[in-house]
This record gives C-alpha cells, structure tokens and sequence, in this order.
C-alpha cells in the first residue's frame, strides 16, 4: 500500500520569472519508488539556464504544480524492488528527466539508471554543481572524431559548459581556442586554451576542425566560414532546423547537443556509459584533475531570486542551493 508522505518543494503556479512563478509548498506526495527507482533525500540542488527556460516558456508537457529543477545531489533514502548496487545512505548526484517531477524539493523520484555515485571526497555541493554542465560538455565532445591536433573553437568558454568543454578538448589532444570575454582569458589559458580571443574577431576560414557554440543557432550559423571542410559544427544552447551551408559545399557534419534526449531514448547500452563517464569525470573533479571554481551558495529559500540571478550579467559562475535546512513556512 502506498502512503502520501511530506514533501517541501518549489513548485509552478505560473508562467514567468521564477520570483513570480514558483511557489514554497508543503505537499503529502507518493515516495514509493518504482521497482527500477530510488528516492533522494536532496541535500543541494544545482542551477542551470534550462530551469529558468523552462519555467518562463512553461512546456505542453508540465502542468500546474509542476515541480522543476534538473540537477540535484543528496543521499539515497528508499530504494526499489529491482534495484542493484545501490544502498540507502549512499551518496549520489544525477540530472533528472524534464517530464518528471524536480530537483527544486526535499525529496525526488528518480531512475535508478541515471545516478552517478559520488566520490567520498567529493563535497555534494560541488556534485550537484556538476550533472548538466559537465556531461553536456562530455556529450558535445563525444560527438567528433579524435583527431589530436585539429584546433577547435569553443564560444562562450568563459561558462561553466565552456570550462569544461575546454578542459576536456585539451586532454584530448585538440589545439582549443577559447571565445569568451577578456577577463577569462587567464583562467581559460590555465585550463588548457592555447588561446583566447574576444567575441569581435574573426578567425581565418576553414581555421578549425570543429566548433562548439554555446549561445544561439544564428551565432553558430554565423562561425561556419571558419569551419574547415568535412568540419563539425556543434549547438549546444539552440539547434540548427536548416544546413548553414550549400549543399555539396563543405559538407559540414551538424550536431545536435541535449542531454534529455537520454531520458525519452536513450538504450540500456548508452545509460551505462554516461554513467560511467560521469562517474569517471566526477572522479577526476574531486582528484582536481578537472577543474572549477567553488559554487556559489545560497539557503533553499532564496532559491527563485538565485535562479533569476543567473540570467543576468553579474550572476556567479555557478550556484547551487543548499536544501538539507526546510523553512516551515508555505
């Protein structure tokens, strides 16, 4: 028999700024996982542009009451029927499913196959900084061939996307260039940019391998004169809906960058090696072999007014709330 138990959450009672849109609720929701699920006891949810998106454009597929958030990290408190290798009490971090209930609460459902276990010596508010940025720049990565050598272009590298984009083209061999605003331009040269340059220059035509853009379709529409031929070119903010250029002209590979296409269709074989990866990634931030800065944090209480802030220019690099203390108040 399933019983309702207290769940604290932010939840969606309108469309617009989450100052205006979200609510703090005490709700009596179902925590009985599922025989392949487990439930988080979330102790700090992560940030992302995706949640303010969703919450201004509110998609067909939420309803009223919806709660959002895809990042969360915490310890696991109940698991299913049908669950291996995992243990209440266990440490984990994941990004959850865009149709399914959030990280913005106490507690969230989640699939036992997309939690990524987190190393004992990694701080849980730094895991739950890490799902969505961190294997969308290892998802982007994955896409082009290994050429070690090639130079790629990475826009808006100054992000934490870009950060890690560029770490890990650089571990890989690539010859990175980093687009991004003056003032990153020492932290990305420590992180393996063999250069940076502002957002006005121009590279050279057919200059790189590969580009990765982080801002919009028409921007990337935009670098691909600077794209060699047989290059790729990589959206990771928007998507291309037309080929940028002629047909039987530089025959561009264009890529598509989403991590939630995992969640609809992704197969048994694909959710094993994102974990994997990320749990590998995971590793090597906590051995500061990948780097980023300490994540701004904020009470759970402010969580609405912090994700508004990080849709402007003075926003943190990345913020994440801490959720283990619950206001009592609706």
């Amino acid at each position: 028999m399933r019983h309702p138990e207290q769940v604290f959450a932010w939840v969606l009672v309108a469309k617009g700024q989450a100052t205006q849109a979200l609510q703090w609720q005490s709700l009596q929701n179902d925590l009985s996982p599922g025989p392949d699920e487990v439930v988080v006891r979330n102790e700090f949810i992560g940030l992302n542009p995706v949640d303010w998106k969703m919450i201004r454009n509110w998609p067909p597929f939420w309803e009223q009451g919806h709660i959002p958030g895809v990042d969360g990290a915490g310890r696991v408190c109940k698991v299913g029927s049908k669950v291996t290798g995992i243990t209440p009490g266990q440490r984990v971090c994941y990004h959850q499913d865009l149709h399914r209930p959030g990280s913005f609460a106490s507690h969230t459902v989640v699939s036992s196959k997309a939690l990524l276990q987190v190393p004992d010596t990694l701080p849980l508010s730094t895991a739950a900084a890490l799902p969505c940025p961190l294997m969308t720049a290892w998802q982007a990565i994955e896409k082009i061939p290994h050429r070690p050598d090639a130079q790629v272009l990475i826009t808006g590298a100054g992000g934490m996307v870009g950060r890690f984009l560029v770490q890990l083209a650089a571990k890989r061999g690539f010859r990175v260039t980093a687009m991004a605003s003056a003032r990153h331009a020492a932290a990305l040269r420590q992180l393996g940019a063999q250069a940076v340059v502002d957002w006005a220059v121009q590279g050279k035509p057919g200059q790189y391998f590969a580009v990765f853009d982080t801002v919009n379709a028409e921007h990337a529409a935009g670098l691909t004169d600077q794209i060699e031929a047989n290059g790729h070119i990589l959206c990771i903010q928007d998507r291309l809906d037309s080929p940028p250029v002629p047909a039987f002209d530089k025959a561009l590979s264009i890529h598509e960058v989403a991590l939630n296409a995992l969640h609809w269709l992704g197969s048994e074989r694909q959710w094993q090696e994102f974990c994997r990866a990320g749990e590998q990634l995971l590793a090597m931030v906590a051995q500061e072999r990948l780097s980023l800065p300490p994540p701004h944090i904020e009470p759970v209480s402010e969580l609405p007014a912090a994700l508004e802030l990080t849709t402007t220019l003075d926003r943190p690099l990345k913020t994440v709330i801490d959720s283990r203390y619950l206001p009592n108040k609706e």
